[in-house]
């Protein structure tokens, strides 16, 4: 079967380059029927029913070798290595790190390329591309990360940013991201979270996600809301240990579910589990990534979730330290899980999950089901009518100017002026001496907007101090400058805003990227107004504080 698929950004006139989809790659019987795409007249929904009815008597076809291997999603060094997994274990996806995206994108392309081709059915190639904090993908235009667009408080500049992301990581035949991130970052020493989140109020954090959401589906990508029930208000990392957040029931319905909710109502692909115990939710100690009370009871029963449900990496610790590594995985599945993301020893915990089958501990209904989900995953997002990826298209479309000009507008929305108590902005026809992190470039960046930079405080009418989640030593830094006064840009949490009473004048960044920094360069010198409101409580302001010129 071969079918053209068309993605494209119709409706951002400043996205100049074509966005036509990847052609259809040669993809015929892998296990699609020919036809069954409804009357014309048929309403969407009947449609997409007409598409599906094939998958249930397939799974039934399906060996058990096969059904389990569709469940896993590990990473892989290479693609001989990859596709040794793909022929041994039958996996139903794989995820790409920087380590395996070499030769650009159009190099990527012809990767994901065999990737498909080694596979009897096609595969869901996924990476965890937030932007921001958590970037995997070293070619693709950079956007600022979610809490910049919570500070833009436009869901358009979300869903765009989304679309855009999209666009690319499909033109190199990545069809599944691990993002967006749905917690609620109420914790400023949130050690995981903090600028990854859209910010701290649930209902802005709802309509932010999505946007994404839709900007995702777009662009013919499955987005992944994450990490379910909850990780906004925790300080321990779940990567070294396992957290325990202390929310009532009532609490997580007031402040971590309704992100999730709207996500599920939104009908958001997947939704990705946490290495989290939530007492409040399941009291048998169990992360939520193994508590069928948690995946079942509330993601599928109590929200009504359809998708997939995917596991955060297993590699982490928050996931290994109760059960080991051959349990875990049978425990997820139990729990609810549809996708089992990155095992450590994907032989271990394959042989693991199909013994649980063989035996009945996994039982054939449950397993039929992930299955089945993850089929339907694959038709939804076209995968069965064509998954090759054009690299020459790939090369055209990542990073096209037009996409660079989508980044540079979102990144000058969220800039936030938080604080100027002696009127100090913007900064042009002044002498300014820049320190701190991205110094460098913020002064370039100045520099061309017509601020004079010089190379010592004491020669400067003004020091501008920039931070990078330095949290207490910032007022350490505000004191080193001596008596000049001090412009504080925050260029991560915007968090350090609170150690920085002795500055005269504060903003919010969010990010230490290219274009965050050229956005801050120009609102400082006035060159742009600042319009960008925080999204968290930050600097002795509450939620939604700005100032502007």
């Amino acid at each position: 079967m071969r079918v053209p698929r068309s993605i494209t950004l119709a409706a951002l006139a400043a996205v100049t380059v074509p966005l036509a989809g990847c052609g259809g790659g040669a993809t015929a019987d892998r296990g699609r029927p020919s036809g069954g795409s409804g009357s014309p007249a048929a309403s969407a929904s009947a449609q997409a029913a007409a598409r599906e009815a094939w998958i249930p008597g397939y799974v039934a076809r399906m060996s058990l070798e096969e059904k389990v291997g569709q469940l896993f999603v590990p990473s892989f060094a290479g693609t001989d290595e990859a596709e040794a997994m793909i022929r041994r274990y039958h996996v139903g996806g794989l995820i790409y790190f920087p380590n395996n995206l070499g030769g650009g994108p159009a190099g990527t392309a012809r990767r994901s390329n065999a990737l498909q081709k080694a596979s009897k059915l096609p595969l869901l190639i996924g990476v965890d591309e937030e932007q921001g904090l958590v970037t995997r993908t070293p070619f693709v235009t950079r956007f600022p990360g979610n809490m910049a667009l919570g500070a833009t408080g436009r869901p358009e500049d979300a869903r765009v940013a989304a679309q855009v992301t999209g666009t690319e990581l499909r033109a190199v035949g990545i069809n599944q991201n691990y993002a967006p991130v749905a917690d609620v970052n109420v914790d400023p020493a949130n050690p995981v979270i903090g600028v990854r989140s859209f910010g701290s109020d649930p209902a802005a954090v709802a309509r932010m996600l999505t946007a994404a959401i839709d900007g995702y589906r777009s662009a013919g990508v499955a987005a992944t809301a994450k990490h379910f029930p909850g990780h906004g208000d925790t300080d321990t990392d779940s990567h070294t240990g396992l957290p325990v957040i202390t929310h009532t029931r009532a609490e997580w319905e007031r402040l971590d579910m309704p992100p999730f909710k709207a996500a599920v109502d939104a009908g958001v692909d997947a939704v990705m589990s946490a290495h989290i115990v939530v007492p409040g939710l399941d009291q048998s100690g169990d992360p939520a990534t193994l508590s069928r009370a948690v995946l079942t009871g509330l993601l599928r029963e109590r929200l009504g979730h359809q998708g997939l449900i995917v596991t955060d990496s297993l590699r982490m610790a928050g996931a290994r330290e109760k059960y080991g590594d051959a349990a875990t995985p049978v425990r997820a599945i139990n729990a609810g899980a549809d996708q089992l993301l990155m095992p450590p020893r994907l032989s271990t915990a394959y042989r693991a999950v199909l013994r649980a089958a063989r035996s009945g501990e996994i039982p054939r209904r449950r397993l039929d089901d992930a299955v089945g989900r993850i089929l339907r995953l694959k038709e939804r997002r076209g995968l069965f009518r064509g998954t090759a990826a054009d690299p020459a298209r790939a090369e055209a479309v990542v990073g096209a100017a037009g996409h660079r000009a989508v980044a540079r507008r979102v990144a000058e929305h969220a800039i936030t002026l938080v604080r100027d108590d002696r009127g100090l902005l913007p900064l042009k026809g002044r002498t300014v001496h820049v320190s701190g992190p991205r110094s460098g470039a913020l002064a370039t960046a100045l520099r061309a907007q017509g601020v004079g930079i010089a190379a010592s405080p004491d020669r400067a009418d003004v020091a501008v101090l920039t931070t990078l989640d330095a949290g207490a030593a910032t007022a350490t830094r505000i004191r080193a400058l001596g008596g000049r006064p001090v412009v504080v840009a925050a260029l991560g949490r915007p968090y350090d805003l609170d150690h920085a009473a002795r500055a005269a004048a504060t903003l919010a960044a969010y990010s230490s990227g290219p274009a965050a920094v050229a956005a801050l360069a120009k609102v400082m010198a006035g060159t742009v107004k600042p319009t960008g409101r925080l999204p968290v409580r930050a600097g002795g302001q509450r939620p939604g504080h700005s100032l502007s010129y």
